[in-house]
């Protein structure tokens, strides 16, 4: 698709942060799908800091069949993202002070505001998306950054990443979500957005753990 032609929008979801919320599970976004789960992938400060890496330069998005591209910074340059607070509520926007990053092939690291196009396939079907970081955080023992959907995707929803250096000195990969099927097929039959959701999680993994690196 042409430059041009990528959306500059607001999300298309009302329940902004709610992949924050403790209760996801229990009370998802209404006529949205739930979903969770958390992978060891380590322990100590050099695998925390390794796995960091890889999910602030995009790795889950760009595992498998799934790539990105029009990787865009926000439109206005004081634009700083949404904080949430312990239980999820919107506060003070999150900062990021440092300076931009990029991967090993020029792609610039997830900052707040941020417009991507997905593309690719899951369980055979197309995974295509516009998707804006909605907030970033690069704690002492976390990082990770929420993703939502803008449009032009089979579901409509919000994901949360992160990596987590525990207080046992393990490492945690952590993703969670909830998606709202757009799609005629996905509004009929529910099992398949958690299909969809379950080959998503494993490409992430696959993207993050040392235990799949080639």
């Amino acid at each position: 698709m042409r430059r041009q032609n990528f959306t500059d929008d607001t999300v298309d979801y009302a329940a902004v942060g709610a992949t924050q919320a403790h209760d996801l599970m229990q009370y998802p976004p209404e006529n949205s799908v739930p979903a969770e789960d958390a992978w060891r992938i380590g322990s100590g400060e050099e695998r925390f800091a390794a796995a960091g890496e890889l999910l602030l330069s995009w790795a889950p998005l760009r595992a498998g069949e799934l790539s990105i591209s029009d990787v865009r910074p926000a439109s206005g340059e004081g634009y700083s993202g949404v904080g949430f607070d312990a239980d999820g509520a919107p506060v003070a926007p999150s900062s990021l002070e440092a300076e931009q990053r990029f991967a090993a092939d020029g792609t610039p690291f997830v900052r707040p505001g941020t417009g991507i196009r997905l593309h690719g396939k899951v369980d055979g079907h197309r995974a295509d998306a516009e998707l804006r970081v909605i907030s970033v955080f690069e704690e002492p023992r976390r990082v990770g950054f929420i993703l939502g959907t803008v449009g032009h995707s089979i579901v409509s929803g919000e994901e949360l990443f992160s990596v987590e250096w525990r207080d046992n000195d393990e490492v945690w990969f952590v993703v969670r979500a909830f998606d709202r099927p757009t799609a005629p097929t996905y509004r009929l039959f529910g099992s398949r957005v958690r299909r969809r959701r379950k080959a998503l999680f494993a490409r992430y993994l696959r993207a993050i753990s040392p235990l799949y690196a080639s």
